[in-house]
């Protein structure tokens, strides 16, 4: 893997200089290969830019079954952000919790039993792990007063965020008849969880939860035997079929996949690993910088020598789908010119690995060599000039 240091612009920003240089990919771009999906409703997206990789009848209503509870986990968690919830904050389990969510009704639930008062914490997880209804109306009526304000509230932040096919009727994914949501919505909030709360993304990896001395394992099959998967949400009615929210990273690229109207369990699983499979052969790894490259340089102000050369302090590694080499750039952004002395070793800027304007990787890039003080004055005099009239 090479760089073709190519500065085809120069930019100032108070002291900021970036370099822009081109990727050289170390072999011709290979045809992305054709994938047929078993599913109904699909989609797999690359969760770092939101790059759509696969899709069929991705934006047509659908049930979503649980994998609706999604939104629900979004608005608690967008409440503990905003610091009107605490994970330790008790709720009570209310009649109609207990009743319509419970083991009455013959649904998901984490057998909370009726007028018990439950941590917040704990609710979270019987409703990511165990898929418990009685949880998410729990939590409905703690935020919202009654789990129709509350769906009302999902379904306008959810068109907020990009989910723009999304109907609420409840925060459990209950059967509804107007309760309705595309893949491609279900992505949108993958992928907004993923990125706006990795603090609470941890809860959809636990492989069990253990309430009321009642043990239940996570229903993801994902978790089980897929490398790097770490998540989401399963669904499962009569309507909608078997789906699933899933999610795994390799070589630092993670793929969020929705699939909807599968026939069974088994054939939910196989579908979901053939999807991700496929996803991840899109991507090839590429060294871009190994430690101690040379990245470029940087000027020197009132220095034995005008500039030193920069290198990379650590290996820089990405995968990239074909397209995505075609266009992807590397910039070295340093706070110069730096002013003598100058240090080996000195950290003094980044080198960012762009693809499609996003920041998809950097490294801190440092000095190589020491540069002693010029030590004439009329000379770090002439240099001020420069600096002043040419900015570098």
């Amino acid at each position: 893997m090479g760089i073709l240091v190519c500065p085809r612009r120069l930019l100032w920003a108070g002291l900021i200089v970036c370099l822009t240089a081109m990727l050289v990919p170390a072999a011709p771009a290979r045809a992305q290969e054709e994938y047929s999906s078993r599913a109904r409703h699909a989609i797999l997206i690359d969760a770092r830019t939101g790059r759509v990789l696969f899709e069929k009848e991705a934006d047509v209503p659908v049930p979503p079954a649980s994998m609706s509870k999604l939104m629900t986990m979004i608005t608690v968690f967008e409440a503990l952000k905003a610091g009107t919830l605490s994970l330790d904050q008790q709720f009570t389990v209310s009649v109609d919790a207990w009743r319509r969510g419970g083991a009455v009704s013959g649904g998901s639930t984490m057998y909370a039993e009726v007028k018990s008062s439950i941590r917040l914490e704990d609710l979270i997880k019987g409703a990511v792990v165990q898929s418990a209804n009685d949880a998410c109306i729990v939590m409905a009526e703690a935020i919202a007063g009654n789990e129709d304000a509350f769906s009302q509230r999902m379904t306008a932040r959810a068109r907020e965020l990009g989910a723009v096919n999304a109907t609420f009727r409840n925060a459990t994914g209950l059967p509804d008849p107007e309760h309705r949501m595309s893949v491609r919505d279900l992505s949108v909030l993958a992928r907004h969880i993923i990125t706006r709360f990795p603090e609470h993304y941890s809860y959809y990896s636990l492989p069990a939860f253990t309430w009321n001395n009642i043990t239940q394992q996570n229903r993801n099959p994902l978790l089980k035997d897929y490398p790097g998967a770490d998540g989401m949400k399963t669904g499962y009615t009569r309507e909608a079929g078997y789906g699933l929210v899933g999610s795994a990273e390799r070589d630092g690229r993670r793929l969020i996949m929705v699939i909807a109207g599968l026939k069974s369990i088994n054939e939910r699983r196989q579908e979901a690993q053939s999807l991700l499979d496929w996803g991840f052969r899109q991507f090839r790894s590429v060294d871009v910088y190994a430690k101690g490259d040379r990245v470029g340089q940087a000027r020197v102000w009132g220095g034995t020598q005008r500039s030193v050369p920069l290198l990379a302090a650590a290996g820089v590694r990405v995968a990239l789908t074909a397209q995505e080499q075609e266009v992807a750039e590397v910039k070295l952004a340093y706070n110069g010119p730096l002013m003598a002395p100058v240090e080996a070793g000195m950290e003094v800027g980044k080198v960012r690995f762009i693809v499609d304007g996003i920041t998809v990787a950097d490294v801190p890039v440092v000095t190589a060599s020491p540069v002693e003080a010029e030590p004439s004055m009329w000379s770090r005099a002439l240099d001020s000039v420069f600096i002043m009239i040419f900015g570098s």
